[in-house]
């Protein structure tokens, strides 16, 4: 049987149909690629022994000739932060080192129900706070085009799973473009969707008015079908979207129209961007100008309040959220003696999270006290009111927003990991999408001098997500 090279699901379905491969031969032949670059750090677990076990089941399956489910014997990586029933998952932390998931997350149990094989847990930054991967309990996960550079976080191993072959498409978690962000650091396509459109029930939550789960893929094709499989209502997630999920594999393909497109002139403008970025942003512009579009720089002086009103929300949130690992219902528990509860809770929690975790948690704890709630927490919650106020009057006449996904392309290991405050300003184009709901998506189709790829950014109106997977096939 020939060697496997994976284009997309459906050339795969094809080979699984005609007879030239079979799940089992794939599924080792991407075990043997794990082995093989192992050194990426991709990985936290691999499930082994139960991915092959689950593709001769398929493969006895297939057997019968019937049709094939939608992702029938798909390899899929899953971020370190989703529930897999039986299985550790850790968030990257020592915290839940050893945390066994009572139960599966909505999104898995879709993607096992549509016949998909789940190969492991992927790295991550711890409790999804970061945007390098450099984070993790585990150590880090390398950009596998640079392993001097990093992969952008916080799901950096699942956007390196996918840029280096180790899956066939993965999942993350976006709260302020941790989908969006590796996939433009590593040369691959990170979609995020709309806010409620995929369950979140299962997603071990960092801040939960933002948290969304999302998708890598090698193209666009794959990724509308992940969505259109694991998208949809769930009884158990109040916040999830009674919103039909359209059939968005089958519609990609538009009819030729042209499209009226917005960009932030503040954002494209903006000092911290890269020079070759925005040179690469403005002749794509003139591209589609050219091609027929219609494309407009609209006002947006907002820009600079977004990721300070992202940081104050979330942290307030994560705070919260992560006050239950204490040590005492489940979490890390010190083994070092304690004098009373107050200190068995510190040590619990101080040897168990890491700084970048504990700057959160502390920040958040600070903007919610008593003194500072309205000076902080409240104002932040009314620019987010603001934020999504004016992004509905600009989709009154825009079919969608195009941007730079981050303002430079990935950069070296130790490059900002001292300076929490620039680390944090490299979201200013991605948590717009996360403030609002938006679905967006990072398109890979520029490079620098560097040798590095980055991506265009394009986000359409909430519940949208046919149209932005529509417009961009049209981009690429």
């Amino acid at each position: 049987m020939a060697l496997f090279v994976f284009e997309s699901i459906a050339q795969y379905h094809k080979e699984l149909n005609d007879g030239s491969t079979t799940c089992l031969s794939v599924v080792e032949f991407y075990l043997q690629q794990i082995r093989q670059q192992q050194h990426l750090n991709a990985y936290i677990e691999v499930f082994e022994a139960e991915a092959l076990e689950r593709a001769a089941q398929l493969d006895r399956n297939n057997s019968t000739g019937q049709p094939l489910p939608p992702l029938f014997g798909v390899v899929v990586g899953i971020k370190d932060v989703l529930c897999y029933e039986g299985h550790v998952v850790s968030a990257a932390s020592r915290m839940l080192e050893s945390f066994t998931a009572p139960y599966s997350a909505t999104c898995i149990e879709r993607l096992l129900n549509a016949g998909a094989i789940i190969i492991g847990r992927l790295n991550c930054d711890e409790f999804a706070m970061g945007s390098s991967n450099e984070n993790s309990a585990f150590g880090p996960t390398l950009n596998a085009l640079d392993n001097g550079r990093v992969p952008g976080g916080s799901s950096g191993g699942s956007a390196v799973a996918v840029q280096a072959g180790l899956c066939m498409v993965s999942l993350g978690s976006d709260t302020g473009g941790s989908v969006r962000q590796p996939a433009d650091f590593t040369g691959v396509y990170g979609l995020k969707p709309s806010y409620g459109r995929i369950s979140r029930y299962g997603l071990i939550a960092y801040a939960s008015s933002f948290d969304q789960v999302g998708i890598f893929s090698k193209n666009i094709a794959d990724a509308a079908l992940v969505l259109e499989t694991i998208a949809g209502a769930d009884s158990f997630d109040s916040t999830s979207s009674p919103a039909p999920v359209p059939a968005y594999s089958k519609e990609l393909k538009a009819p030729e129209k042209s499209y009226r497109f917005a960009y932030f002139r503040e954002a494209v403008e903006h000092p911290s961007l890269d020079p070759e970025i925005r040179t690469a942003l403005l002749n794509k512009f003139e591209v589609l100008k050219t091609a027929g579009h219609q494309i407009e720089a609209v006002e947006f002086p907002l820009l600079d309040y977004i990721v300070p009103t992202y940081y104050i929300l979330t942290t307030a949130e994560a705070s919260s959220n992560l006050s239950r690992f204490d040590g005492v219902r489940y979490g890390h528990r010190t083994k070092q003696p304690v004098e009373d509860l107050a200190d068995f809770y510190a040590q619990n929690r101080s040897e168990g999270f890491g700084p970048e975790v504990r700057r959160r948690i502390l920040l958040g704890s600070f903007v919610l006290s008593a003194g500072y709630y309205d000076a902080y927490f409240t104002k932040a919650q009314q620019v987010r009111r603001r934020l999504f106020d004016q992004t509905q009057l600009i989709f009154k006449d825009f079919d969608a927003i195009l941007g730079p996904t981050a303002p430079t392309p990935a950069f070296r290991f130790g490059e900002k990991k001292d300076d929490p405050i620039a680390m944090y300003l490299g979201d200013i184009y991605t948590v717009f999408a996360n403030l609002t709901g938006l679905p967006a998506i990072s398109l890979p189709i520029f490079w620098h001098s560097n040798g590095m790829p980055f991506s265009l950014q394009v986000m359409t109106n909430r519940f949208e997500e046919l149209s932005l997977l529509q417009v961009s096939a049209s981009l690429v």
